[in-house]
């Protein structure tokens, strides 16, 4: 046989036969449970919960030294050299900070180690007893995971608070678990001195060297009574008088984590070491040859379960951890100074963790830049994606072999260079990932794209997309630490005997079950159950269904479904991810009222987009606010709702009525969305009452 036709045609079918196999493989099977009765899935990798991965671990604390002494010298923690700090003035007036950062600079995992010993040390010196809880306050970075591993290594239960709290609620989670330390960086420490008064039992601040917070140390100086000391003196004092660690049990709480709670104050999670552990011995069996040759980019909140869960399975398996944040990922991020490179552009990772909203970003950002070249550049992005795509859907016409290797090459290259161009890996986690988005990530990044669904009472354990698994709109079989079951909620028309798939709402068990809400009975039990069998489960309020190869999909929310005024339900959530792939909107929040039978929504118009149009229009305006509030401008975001909206099919009395257009940006600094990006829906709806009322009227 001619060597070219075997060259071209023996990928192809090799591909085809992987495909077919991958789209009809178990991957998670029934299994008999105790409790509430329902339909019970388990992990097809292992019959019995997985607790630990590594002999002689059972806490944080000894999976971190473990990992230390066996990557002694591999690179463990890196972080970006700032070189200059500078305010852009924009044509509008408004100033912005733009950030000149150099290479990432490492520690080893000896030294990181060293490190954690010798702040573990410095924390007992410093007068922290071990009764005494210390809150991290700050964002993401080398010296929270220090601080972290340095509490545990004296049983020294940590608070973790969102650096983009709000000042009732930070006050509220550290006064509840009564802190005696709180660790924070110079834009934190202003934020605890304007709320000192009300701080009941605060008396040490340990707050991260970095330019610019001489000045509010000072003023802590002088108008707190605290111990103000830096994070370098704290590990010199460590250093320099070592002190023999006191490690925490399995059963011990390692972490109240604060989260940014969509409706009231948040509540605190109590997560154990055993709890963490099992989620991070789970995950390990299902990210393919992770180890000491990849690199983790991590940007994402620490106080978020997902991320702090992700780095300790870097740290177990040797994976160098670069720092960097939202703000300086890529290139053309915020505060990147133009001319620099963003962290993934430096740090060049092979696997990353990812919010749905931040993959929604980088979707958008490819189109706009496809669209705004055009002519040849576009159809031959179009072309090669559609063959792609083909190609993924099990056509025998899509590109395989040779020239997905050519696409590859001439048209995806540039797109996998925002992220560095090396990523292999790529989680979803926090929300659900809408299925274009995944599709379009996953072909432009060449890369697995999965999905994972947990929650902060699971230690982000309950299910993980396999990455072999071609399907979207799915979030896996459950992980090797859990079951998953779902149960019959008869008020919302949801029954495991539905076909052809049973639907229910979901409840997970397992050892990553927390023990419940810090301080809080009541809502402990009500969401957390015991089986017969001791099994601890968790009621999660979500709604699901079981695919036949044991995958779960999510597809309502109790707390997100609404009665309009003639019976109709609206599920909020399922309305906004269809909606929010409108090219005009970046935001999107729907309103349902039980005495109207219509919905409405506020939408976060894409400026860039929206202004575009208005261009191409010929239509004038002053500023951005200007144009959200032409009636020509609400009317073609709305038409482009109308248009998305026949694409997914939804009803129509799911189509918002009226909509309001919101200039600005939904932020965690203005307290309308949580640090994972989720809605504040009862905290929007108070801000926009007004305009909410007016759609109504």
């Amino acid at each position: 046989m001619n060597p070219y036709i075997v060259a071209i045609f023996v990928p192809l079918i090799a591909s085809l036969i992987l495909w077919k196999s991958n789209n009809g493989k178990k991957r998670g099977l029934p299994v008999d449970v105790g409790g509430e009765p329902g339909y019970a899935v388990r992990s097809y990798r292992s019959i019995s919960l997985a607790e630990s991965s590594w002999e002689g671990v059972s806490t944080l604390a000894e999976l971190f030294e473990q990992a230390c002494k066996r990557f002694t010298y591999k690179r463990s923690l890196g972080t970006r050299k700032l070189i200059t700090r500078e305010m852009e003035v924009s044509q509008s007036g408004r100033s912005f900070e733009k950030l000149q950062l150099g290479d990432y600079e490492w520690v080893s995992y000896g030294e990181a180690f060293k490190a954690v010993c010798s702040f573990s040390s410095g924390l007992v010196h410093l007068g922290h007893k071990k009764d005494e809880r210390v809150a991290i306050f700050s964002d993401t970075r080398a010296e929270w995971f220090i601080a972290l591993q340095g509490c545990f290594r004296q049983n020294i239960t940590v608070v973790t608070i969102y650096a983009s709290l709000g000042e009732e609620a930070l006050c509220h989670s550290l006064n509840e678990t009564e802190v005696s330390t709180v660790i924070c960086g110079h834009k934190e420490l202003k934020k605890l001195i304007d709320i000192s008064g009300q701080l009941d039992n605060v008396k040490r601040i340990i707050y991260i060297d970095e330019e610019g917070v001489s000045s509010e140390v000072s003023l802590a100086k002088k108008n707190t009574s605290w111990t103000i000391t830096s994070f370098v003196e704290v590990e010199t004092m460590g250093r320099e008088k070592p002190i023999d660690a006191y490690l925490p049990l399995s059963a011990d709480v390692a972490v109240i984590m604060y989260t940014s709670g969509s409706t009231g104050l948040p509540k605190g999670v109590m997560m154990t070491h055993g709890n963490v552990l099992a989620t991070a011995s789970a995950v390990m069996t299902i990210v393919p040859s992770i180890g000491t040759n990849d690199i983790y980019m991590a940007y994402l909140p620490l106080a978020h379960i997902l991320e702090l869960a992700a780095e300790n399975v870097m740290v177990a398996a040797g994976v160098a951890i670069g720092y960097g944040s939202p703000l300086t990922l890529t290139d053309t991020s915020n505060k990147i100074k133009k001319g620099t490179k963003g962290d993934a552009s430096v740090l060049r990772p092979t696997v990353m963790a990812a919010v749905p909203a931040i993959l929604d970003r980088v979707r958008d950002g490819v189109r706009k830049k496809v669209d705004a070249k055009g002519g040849l550049s576009k159809k031959l992005f179009d072309a090669a994606y559609g063959r792609r795509l083909s190609a993924i859907n099990g056509s025998w016409f899509g590109a395989w072999g040779f020239e997905k290797v050519l696409w590859d090459f001439l048209i995806f290259r540039q797109v996998r260079a925002v992220l560095g161009g090396r990523v292999r890996f790529l989680l979803s986690g926090g929300a659900p990932l809408y299925g274009d988005t995944q599709r379009f990530i996953n072909i432009c990044l060449g890369a697995p794209v999965v999905q994972g669904y947990g929650l902060t009472e699971t230690c982000a354990g309950g299910t993980f997309s396999d990455y072999d698994d071609t399907s979207v709109g799915r979030v896996g079989a459950p992980v090797p630490c859990s079951y998953v079951k779902l149960i019959d909620w008869p008020e919302g028309g949801y029954l495991v005997t539905d076909s052809p798939m049973p639907r229910g709402e979901i409840v997970i068990g397992g050892p990553n079950v927390t023990p419940g809400y810090f301080k809080n009975e009541e809502k402990t039990k009500e969401v957390y159950k015991v089986d017969e069998k001791g099994m601890r489960w968790f009621y999660t309020g979500d709604i699901g269904r079981f695919h036949p190869d044991g995958c779960l999909e999510i597809i309502d929310r109790k707390k997100d479904i609404v009665k309009l005024q003639h019976g109709e339900y609206v599920s909020l959530g399922k309305v906004e991810a269809a909606l929010i792939v409108s090219p005009y909107v970046d935001n999107i929040m729907v309103h349902a009222d039980p005495f109207h039978s219509f919905c409405v929504a506020l939408v976060v118009a894409a400026q860039h987009a929206s202004e575009e149009w208005a261009s191409k229009q010929g239509i004038s305006y002053s500023d951005f606010s200007d144009l959200c509030q032409k009636e020509e401008t609400v009317k073609k975001v709305h038409e482009s709702l109308f248009l998305v909206a026949k694409q997914a099919r939804l009803d129509k009395f799911e189509i918002p009525a009226k909509i309001k257009l919101i200039p600005e940006t939904w932020t965690p600094e203005a307290g309308l969305v949580t640090a994972a990006l989720k809605l504040k829906r009862e905290v929007i709806r108070k801000a926009y009452a007004d305009d909410l009322a007016k759609l109504y009227a």
